[in-house]
C-alpha cells in the first residue's frame, strides 16, 4: 500500500515538476530552439538573450516596481486591518461580535457585482491611482476568520485577564503579548496576502488608465495573451521566425522572472506556514 501512494506521488510530482522545468529550460535556450520545439528537459543551444532583451526594456522595470511596491504596502495594509478585525472578534467579550462575524460572512456568499465595484472606487477619486490597488481588496474574509480562530484557539483568555488585573490596556496587550506569539499566523496572512498582490492583475485592467502604474502581471498578460511584444525587445532580430523564436523566449523569461519574488519569500516564512494553517483550519 505504501509503495502505491509512493508511486502515485511521484507521477504527480513529475506532471507538477515537468512544466516548470520546461519553462526554466526554455527561457535559458536559443530562440530558434524555442521556435523549433528542440527543447524537452535541459536548455538546448543555452543562452540568456530572453532575459538580456527583459531586463533592456524599461517598461518592466517599471512594472517590476510598481508589483513590489503594491505588494509591500498591499500585503502592510492587509495585515494590518485583517488583524484590526480578527483579534476582536476573537474576544468572548466583545458584545455584538457574533452579529458582526455574520456581516462579514455575508460578503463571501454575496457581491454587488463588477459594475457597481467600478463605480465605488470611481466615486471615492481612485481611479487611475496606487489606491485603487491597495485599499478596495485590502481585506480578505477567508483570512479574517483563519486569524479569528487562531487568536481564539492560541491566546487563552485567562492571560487576558490577568493583563487587565495588571491594568494592561487592550491595545498593549495586543502589541506586546499576543503579537509577538502570532508569528505563525502573522506567516500565513504575509505569503496569502502577499501571493495574492503580485499575481493580481484584474483591477489594475479596469481601474489603471497610465501604463506608468501598470504592474508587471498587467505587462506579463499583455505579452502572453495579447501577443503584444515592445520593439525595444527585437532589437537585431530580422526574420519573421526569429521574431517568433523571440517572442516564445521571452514569454518563458517573464514567466520566470515574475515567479522569483514569491520563490524567495516562500523559504522564509514556509516553517510558520502549515502550522498556522493547521490552527486556523483543524480548529475552531
Amino acid at each position: 500500500m505504501l509503495a502505491i501512494i509512493y508511486i502515485v506521488l511521484s507521477l504527480v510530482l513529475i506532471v507538477v515538476l515537468y512544466p516548470l522545468i520546461y519553462i526554466v529550460s526554455s527561457s535559458f535556450s536559443s530562440p530558434n530552439a524555442v521556435v523549433a520545439g528542440k527543447v524537452w528537459l535541459l536548455p538546448v543551444e543555452p543562452s540568456i538573450k530572453g532575459y538580456a532583451a527583459v531586463f533592456n526594456n524599461p517598461r518592466i522595470w517599471t512594472g517590476y516596481l510598481n508589483s513590489l511596491i503594491y505588494t509591500g504596502a498591499g500585503t502592510l495594509i492587509s495585515i494590518t486591518l485583517t488583524i484590526a478585525i480578527a483579534y476582536p472578534l476573537s474576544k468572548r467579550t466583545f458584545h455584538g461580535r457574533t452579529l458582526l462575524m455574520y456581516v462579514v460572512m455575508i460578503t463571501m456568499i454575496f457581491s454587488g457585482g463588477l459594475i457597481p465595484y467600478y463605480l465605488t472606487v470611481r466615486d471615492l477619486g481612485l481611479i487611475d491611482t496606487r489606491w485603487a490597488l491597495l485599499l478596495p481588496q485590502a481585506v480578505a474574509v477567508w483570512q479574517v476568520f483563519v486569524a479569528k480562530t487562531f487568536f481564539q484557539e492560541t491566546i487563552p483568555g485567562e492571560l487576558n485577564e490577568a493583563a487587565e488585573i495588571d491594568g494592561c490596556s487592550d491595545f498593549r496587550f495586543l502589541v506586546s503579548i499576543a503579537l509577538p506569539v502570532s508569528k505563525p499566523i502573522i506567516a500565513v496572512l504575509t505569503l496569502m496576502y502577499a501571493v495574492t498582490a503580485w499575481n493580481a492583475y484584474f483591477d489594475a485592467l479596469i481601474f489603471l488608465k497610465s501604463s506608468q502604474l501598470y504592474p508587471l502581471q498587467l505587462i506579463l498578460r499583455e505579452i502572453l495573451i495579447q501577443n503584444s511584444v515592445d520593439n525595444s525587445m527585437m532589437l537585431d532580430v530580422r526574420s519573421m521566425e526569429a521574431r517568433q523564436g523571440m517572442k516564445d523566449l521571452l514569454k518563458y523569461a517573464l514567466i520566470v522572472v515574475s515567479s522569483l519574488p514569491v520563490l524567495i519569500i516562500y523559504p522564509f516564512v514556509q516553517k510558520y506556514f502549515v502550522k498556522g494553517v493547521m490552527i486556523g483550519s483543524l480548529k475552531g
